[in-house]
């Protein structure tokens, strides 16, 4: 069996995965592009970029394994949060698990830039109670402004 070959002007033996700090500049960049008044209900959020939800987690989200959970909000979402401050209160996060999404992306037709500002808006939008339709119209937007 004969495989024809054509060679582009990619090198394939230099590609990797991206690494963590590669992963935290395309969501910062993501997040960049999403609407101003979407970033605006986060103010203080922290995103980070971890490779695997930890074990409390994944028990308390009811996880069979490290690779079911793409993201999650950690913190107080907007219909929570009251009038009155908490001290002492840790920031709300926003996690996004690397090595889960780079298996989802692995398996689905889905650019990674797209996957990653799928989970970071999915996150914060669930969290704060916005429906299905306002995140695919802030999905839309975010993509739109990649191109």
């Amino acid at each position: 069996m004969s495989h024809e070959y054509t060679r582009t002007s990619t090198d394939w033996n230099a590609l990797a995965a991206p690494s963590l700090a590669e992963f935290e500049h395309m969501a910062a960049e993501a997040y960049a592009r999403l609407p101003e008044n979407f970033r605006m209900l986060c103010k203080g959020v922290v995103i980070q970029v971890v490779d695997f939800p930890d074990d409390d987690v994944l028990k308390e989200m009811n996880a069979e394994s490290p690779f079911d959970l793409l993201g999650l909000f950690s913190g107080v979402g907007l219909a929570q949060d009251g009038d009155v401050a908490e001290s002492g209160r840790l920031p709300n996060h926003v996690y996004l698990y690397r090595r889960p999404i780079l298996d989802y992306w692995a398996e689905h037709k889905e650019t990674l830039g797209h996957l990653v500002t799928h989970v970071l808006v999915h996150e914060i939008g669930h969290h704060f109670g916005m429906s299905d339709e306002d995140m695919e119209r802030i999905e839309a937007l975010a993509d739109a402004d990649a191109r």
